[in-house]
């Protein structure tokens, strides 16, 4: 299931992965594939905190043990698929001409709206 059906604390559970929060000096979550724990930043906003948690999800299911820029672009590009279906977007554009608004419709972060549109998803 992708777009807001997806559930990325469920996801999380079924592949056997803790996500904990805590402070975090640097990003707004982190993989740590040796204890399959993803960490949170607390206090992060729901839309945020779902699209981190998805985008560390793609370092997990993708492998990565390191960060490197082209992980980083890998991991935003497996969460944007998830967390947006094309018909959803698309229902978010017809309702109104702000992508501002459409991550509020989709509960996804700028950023990972951003990646799905540079991606060449279409909204038409």
């Amino acid at each position: 299931m992708t777009g807001l059906g997806y559930d990325p604390y469920e996801h999380a559970q079924r592949l056997g992965i803790h996500v904990a929060y805590r402070p975090l000096r640097t990003g707004n979550g982190l993989w740590v594939p040796e204890i399959r724990t993803i960490f949170l930043q607390t206090k992060l906003r729901v839309i945020h905190e779902r699209s981190v948690l998805a985008h560390e999800l793609g370092h997990a299911f993708m492998g990565h043990r390191e960060s490197s820029p082209r992980h980083e672009v890998q991991a935003d590009r497996w969460a944007a698929r998830q967390l947006i279906h094309p018909d959803e977007l698309r229902a978010a554009a017809a309702a109104s001409p702000d992508p501002g608004v459409w991550c509020h419709e989709l509960n996804v972060s700028a950023d990972i709206l951003d990646r799905y549109l540079r991606d060449g998803r279409c909204i038409a």
